[in-house]
């Protein structure tokens, strides 16, 4: 039986309009193996939770340049625990 792949969702919440090191991230992530979903720029929180839940996936990777990390990070939290989805291990970068 294949083993299952690993399953990231790396996302870029909020105004910022760098993703050149949210899609280097992502091509390492594949590249290592792992399947990745890109959400594009300029994801709210509630995109990101909603796609998460959607794709299934195991992983988050927040990219986040812009410095809204103390708001982006604690909403989206929160709605993974809302929508009983805590175990999805959250991995965040950029400017933090």
């Amino acid at each position: 039986m294949a083993e299952q792949k690993i399953r990231v969702l790396v996302a870029k919440p909020g105004l910022d309009g760098h993703d050149r090191g949210a899609k280097v991230i992502a091509r390492a992530l594949r590249d290592a193996g792992m399947e990745v979903i890109y959400t594009g720029l300029r994801q709210t929180p509630e995109m990101v939770v909603n796609a998460a839940l959607q794709e299934d996936v195991h992983v988050i990777g927040l990219s986040i340049l812009s410095g809204a990390h103390n708001a982006i990070v604690p909403r989206v939290m929160d709605l993974l625990k809302r929508n009983k989805m805590d175990d999805v291990l959250v991995v965040v970068g950029g400017i933090i």
